[in-house]
């Protein structure tokens, strides 16, 4: 269990997964019931309904899936059906086009069975990675992770699709304590944000104190690093996620490291894309990070 003063602690496998469940059935329950027309909501990714958005995470699940079953033919199985890949051209998998046909051919099927297939998939996944070795490497699009990496992840991308989901149909959703696994993601891709961003990552700890939905105080770094970022948490997750422009959360970066990081920040693989546009301006283009969280 986590103490009320630090988000790294990680829970054990069945509190994880208790997480990664619970994020699924939340974001369930805002889809159950729609119609139709619901389902053909447009959400704040361009070109995406709410049917994508479902049928993303579904896809995506298929995929988590399947580097659990199969981790030896993973690799293989992927450059067979994404574009854009060649073998050996580095240890990640270029994925092209497939997210965004990954979603449209899902969001095309009828509702009920969209909704039946996301269900059942999640849950396979959660079963699988229980039984799964801790230790295990499984391959994926990035760099190979062990089960609670991937099951972190999951969580992290199931919220962020599912607060496109919950923007679209207006609902505000009450922040709960998954909310750290989120913002430890997004602590430890700070690396990663400077490079695919075409910057050297600095050597510079930063400081990154939050305050979770309880007001619990959630911190990650040293305590005496010059570089520091504070907030509440959920504005973290929003600002990771890239579900929110930076300027308009209440994160606050001291030093330059922090402020550097701060507007690209990122907790997902693959290319940043534009971001959202700040409240109150409009998008300056295409904004393909929502679909792509992966």
């Amino acid at each position: 269990m986590q103490t009320p003063s630090s988000a790294v602690d990680v829970p054990d496998r069945a509190g994880l997964l208790a997480d990664l469940i619970a994020e699924g059935d939340e974001l369930d329950g805002l889809v159950a019931e729609l119609d139709s027309s619901g389902w053909a909501t447009p959400t704040p990714a361009p070109g995406w309904t709410i049917a994508h958005q479902i049928a993303h995470l579904a896809w995506t699940d298929t995929w988590s899936l399947r580097a659990v079953r199969d981790p030896a033919g993973f690799p293989a199985a992927a450059r067979a059906s994404f574009t854009g890949a060649e073998p050996g051209s580095g240890d990640g998998i270029e994925l092209g086009g497939a997210v965004d046909l990954g979603a449209e051919a899902g969001a095309r099927r009828p509702h009920p069975e969209l909704l039946a297939g996301w269900r059942a998939g999640r849950a396979e996944l959660a079963r699988a990675l229980a039984r799964t070795a801790p230790d295990t490497r499984l391959p994926w699009m990035g760099p190979p992770m062990k089960p609670a990496s991937m099951a972190t992840a999951r969580i992290m991308e199931t919220w962020a699709h599912g607060q496109d989901v919950a923007d679209a149909l207006g609902v505000v959703r009450s922040p709960t304590a998954r909310l750290r696994h989120i913002a430890h993601l997004g602590v430890r891709t700070r690396g990663f944000a400077f490079t695919v961003h075409g910057l050297a990552a600095p050597a510079e700890p930063v400081r990154v104190e939050l305050t979770g939905p309880a007001g619990e105080s959630w911190s990650w770094g040293p305590a005496g690093a010059a570089d520091r970022i504070t907030g509440p948490a959920l504005d973290f997750c929003l600002l990771v996620t890239r579900r929110r422009h930076h300027a308009d959360l209440a994160v606050t970066p001291e030093g330059p490291v922090a402020t550097a990081w701060l507007p690209i920040a990122q907790a997902f693989a693959g290319p940043p894309g534009a971001g959202r546009a700040r409240r109150g301006q409009r998008p300056s283009g295409l904004d393909p990070l929502a679909p792509r969280v992966r």
